[in-house]
């Protein structure tokens, strides 16, 4: 029976030894690596034997490795080959080391759910266009991931899924150039195993997580992200006590380079160029022996440029005071950058602040006397932080204007010592006692401190010295105009604000009075104004209609060369005002505009607004309009003040690039305005939401053309209309384009007349925030240049396809006005900024930084920087093709379009109601809504407009 037993084993060692030498491959992994060959275009490369099934053999297969009959790695870098990988590619369930690094795979990247035995995988320089959302899955061993390098989804973008989270193991993370998008990962914070991170070139936003602290890792690249790119401090990198290779460089990334950033004692490569660091480089830094490679080009570092003994460092474009290395700054400029530290490096003052004169090299808020820093002048500028001793050390200060501000702390003792000191401005601010004893020469403004417990006297307004005021004189510096409390608390000023409150309401209260008995004078004794029917008088209307007894009847207006505003308003007894509107007569009665409408159906719907609802109409005759229609809840003053405000300036201007105003109807508490339908609806949404409604993108030529009508109808407005007009409200919702994609201003309910022989005109503020002059956001103070700002902000919409004002985009870009102008002055940064909907050529190219220029001509931080919208105009027309005149001299010269089917109409309703007929006579009367042309105004209007 023994040697039964023996021969048994004999048998079972005979049959494992066959087994191991013919190498029988498992059947599913043959499977999956034939099907890998025949999805290939060039499977040759290979040499995998084609008569064989048997990938383990002997002999195994060229770049196949097995332990048993088990495929462990495929080794196919570097060979050139192209198509698709197996979808079921993980079934190869003992595969741990993969590599297809610098190939030619297309297609889908297949699942690795579940290989769990998998360490390498090395997948990089190749051509896969998705990612599945359950790669990740299951890789409990994965040490290395190498992705760099492939256009996964290339339309939206991809995340890091959590389920990386649970490879504790992983080590080296390659993700460079594969079109990651959103925040970093923080779930990575937690991979206490990985010393390679390499992120760069993708579309990550946002800060370097904290949870990252501590990470053991040696390599960190985040370089060149898309878009706006990542930002925040890079504090954080100094907890990675490890780190030898940096780069960080082509972000966002803000604030002071740490001083701790000795603690990487390994470093030897570190890349911050190109982004928005300020303050100076730290001694630390700058005592690094281990360092090899420093780049910090691009930011707005400032002091004295570090003297390093390595030979790699740039240091171009930073505001430091020197160009050589180790020559330290003046001591005026290094009390101001003192000041500078202490309110916290804020980027406008960093990016101004530059070189080794402040009198001659322009910063922003200092102005000069006798090559000496003699005016501070930064008032709301947001400034956070205390107030520096060292403004002590600057003898030659006279004015010192910081209010309005979020300054900290008490006043430095030593600023009560300096001899030209005339005027300390620190109102409304968050100073705390004590305070130094100043000469009584010194006016110090203190008002709006709490902590001081000295509230502001009524009236007192937040600051003095504001953005647009031009800084005192040079010779002999002169403040701006002060409040006249000097915010002391004394008996006099008490006295004064008693008399600012009293002196005004009594003779307020007494000019109503007398207002109220004219108008009760006129309303008796005029005929020729809007009447109410129901009020008495002793020769009744004809025009009265019984039916209605609130309707608006027209009756010849007499033009009021007095008037600024273009309408009256005279009050009534009754249950509402009736309005005399110097517009000749387009009333439109209610009901027709209902029928127009559907009943203001909302299928009709083009928008809505501050204003109301805008919908689309379609007369009897096929006449198209777009009726806008104030919503009973917004019927204030203001309200009502605008909609008469846009009848009164659109009867009175007409232009080829303003709105037509067809006509109006206000009956009981319908108020509309009527104008010619523009098919093509707002440039807003054609620059922001063309995907969302299927649009197609504007071509560069439309924006162009579209730039130079928005142009030409601001000059009008400003200089060739017969008065001068301010529109206070332009912005790419109230740019309107018709079927042609030739664009009209609209919405003048916030017209201004621009000032007569006036600097400027004080205004209650409106308009849009992100399209707001500087000056007149701060002060109300407005010109035409106001306008010519919003313009600038226009064209940066157009040139970049971006929303002037976006809480969504990092806090550096939140205003398009600000971030334009910096990212413009390099021609690749602005070539990335370019609405990517634009095909933009080289020869296209040209043309950018003549608009971009201009742009930021036009929203200058002064007033006095921005050109005339003449100029805009020039620029424009020499990049667009000259315009060919029409054969009707007036309707060419002055843009009218009166759609005479409508004026038939509104013949038609006059008649019927017995109202005079005065739109005909008004197109040729000096008196009426259409003023006569000046002589020589179509000859001056042709060689401005370059028709």
């Amino acid at each position: 029976m023994a040697w039964k037993c023996w021969l048994k084993i004999a048998l079972l060692c005979f049959v494992s030894l066959v087994s191991v030498v013919l190498g029988t491959t498992d059947s599913g992994d043959y499977a999956v690596l034939d099907e890998f060959r025949r999805g290939l275009s060039n499977p040759e490369l290979l040499r995998w034997p084609t008569n064989s099934k048997d990938p383990c053999g002997p002999p195994q297969w060229p770049h196949i490795f097995c332990s048993g009959s088990r495929v462990t790695q495929i080794q196919v870098q570097d060979l050139g080959l192209s198509g698709p990988l197996p979808h079921d590619f993980n079934k190869l369930a003992m595969l741990s080391n993969i590599g297809l690094q610098r190939n030619k795979f297309t297609g889908n990247l297949p699942s690795f759910n579940g290989l769990s035995n998998l360490q390498y995988a090395y997948l990089g320089g190749n051509q896969f266009d998705t990612i599945p959302t359950d790669f990740f899955v299951g890789l409990s061993s994965l040490q290395v991931l190498t992705l760099e390098n492939n256009p996964l989804n290339q339309s939206t973008g991809w995340t890091l899924p959590p389920d990386l989270a649970h490879s504790a193991q992983l080590m080296n993370l390659s993700l460079s150039h594969c079109n990651l998008v959103g925040p970093l990962p923080e779930f990575l914070g937690s991979m206490k195993s990985l010393t390679v991170l390499k992120l760069s070139y993708n579309n990550l936003i946002g800060g370097i997580p904290v949870s990252y602290s501590g990470l053991p890792l040696q390599i960190l690249w985040l370089n060149n992200q898309e878009g706006p790119g990542l930002t925040g401090s890079i504090e954080i990198i100094t907890n990675m006590t490890l780190l030898n290779d940096v780069w960080l460089h082509e972000n966002q990334f803000s604030g002071l380079i740490p001083d701790s950033i000795s603690a990487l004692s390994l470093l030897t490569r570190l890349w911050l160029n190109n982004n928005r660091l300020v303050g100076p480089v730290p001694e630390s830094l700058i005592n690094m022996s281990q360092l090899q490679s420093l780049r910090l080009d691009d930011n707005m570092l400032v002091g004295t440029v570090p003297k390093l003994s390595i030979s790699n460092f740039t240091y171009a474009g930073n505001s430091f005071c020197q160009n050589t290395p180790g020559v330290p700054c003046s001591a005026e400029v290094t009390a101001l950058l003192d000041f500078l530290k202490d309110v916290n490096y804020p980027t406008r003052l960093s990016d101004s602040w530059f070189g080794n004169d402040p009198c001659t090299s322009s910063w922003l808020g200092i102005s000069c006397s006798n090559n000496n820093v003699s005016v501070i002048n930064l008032p709301n500028y947001q400034l956070n932080g205390t107030i520096s001793e060292s403004l002590g050390a600057l003898d030659s200060l006279v004015y010192v204007l910081l209010g309005g501000n979020n300054l900290a702390g008490p006043i430095p003792d030593n600023m009560s010592s300096l001899k030209s000191l005339k005027m300390l401005n620190l109102s409304f601010n968050n100073i705390s006692p004590p305070v130094p004893r100043f000469p009584t020469s010194v006016k110090v403004l203190l008002d709006g401190n709490k902590l001081l417990q000295n509230p502001p006297s009524p009236g007192s307004p937040p600051g003095v010295g504001l953005p647009g005021v031009s800084p005192p004189s040079t010779d002999s510096p002169t403040p701006p105009n002060q409040p006249s409390s000097s915010g002391n608390g004394t008996k006099s000023s008490r006295k004064l604000n008693i008399l600012v409150i009293v002196v005004p309401t009594v003779v307020g209260a007494s000019v109503v009075f007398v207002a109220i008995l004219l108008l009760f004078f006129c309303w008796k004794s005029k005929t020729n104004v809007f009447v109410a029917p129901n009020s008495t008088t002793t020769q009744p209307s004809k025009a009265t209609n019984q039916d209605n007894p609130h309707k608006l009847v027209a009756k010849n207006v007499v033009n009021s060369s007095t008037s600024t505003s273009g309408f009256q308003s005279i009050a009534s007894s009754g249950t509402g005002s009736t309005h005399a509107i110097d517009s000749g007569n387009l009333t439109i009665p209610v009901q027709v505009l209902r029928s127009a409408t559907g009943n203001f159906a909302l299928d009709n719907v083009l928008g809505r607004g501050g204003f109301g609802v805008v919908y689309k109409g379609e007369l009897h005759d096929g006449t198209m309009i777009a009726v806008k229609r104030m919503e009973s809840s917004v019927l204030s003053n203001k309200a009502l003040d605008e909609f008469h405000s846009e009848i009164a300036v659109l009867s009175k201007v007409r232009h080829r690039n303003l709105v037509s105003i067809l006509g109006y109807s206000a009956e009981d508490n319908e108020r509309l305005l009527v104008y010619a339908y523009m098919q093509q609806g707002a440039l807003s949404k054609h620059l922001f939401q063309w995907k969302q409604l299927e649009l197609e993108p504007l071509s560069w030529k439309k924006r162009l053309n579209i730039a130079l009508d928005v142009a030409r109808g601001l000059e009008y407005l400003h200089n060739l209309a017969h008065q001068s007009f301010i529109h206070r409200d332009l912005k790419s919702s109230n740019i309107l384009l018709g079927d042609d994609y030739r664009a009209k201003i609209s919405d003048f309910g916030l017209v201004k007349l621009a000032p007569d022989g006036k600097q400027s005109v004080v205004t209650r503020l409106a308009g849009t925030f992100g399209y707001l002059a500087p000056e007149y956001a701060v002060t109300g103070k407005i010109t035409t240049k106001v306008d010519v700002f919003s313009f600038g902000v226009v064209l940066m919409e157009l040139l970049t396809g971006m929303m002037a004002l976006d809480e969504e985009r990092p806090e550096e870009s939140h205003y398009l006005a600000s971030w334009f102008c910096h990212m413009k002055t390099d021609k690749e940064k602005l070539r990335s900024i370019i609405d990517p909907s634009i095909a933009i050529t080289d020869e296209t190219f040209e043309g950018v930084p003549v608009i971009a220029d201009l742009a930021a001509h036009c929203a200058a931080r002064e007033p006095h920087q921005r050109p005339e919208m003449g100029h805009a105009v020039n620029v424009l027309a020499s990049l667009v093709e000259k315009w060919m005149p029409i054969n009707d001299d007036q309707e060419e010269y002055l843009g009218i379009d009166f759609h005479q089917p409508l004026l038939q109409m509104v013949k038609g309703w006059q008649a019927a109601d017995g109202t005079t007929d005065v739109c005909s006579a008004s197109l040729n009367d000096s008196k009426g809504s259409i003023p006569a042309r000046p002589a020589g105004f179509a000859e001056s209007f042709k060689s401005s407009d370059g028709r």
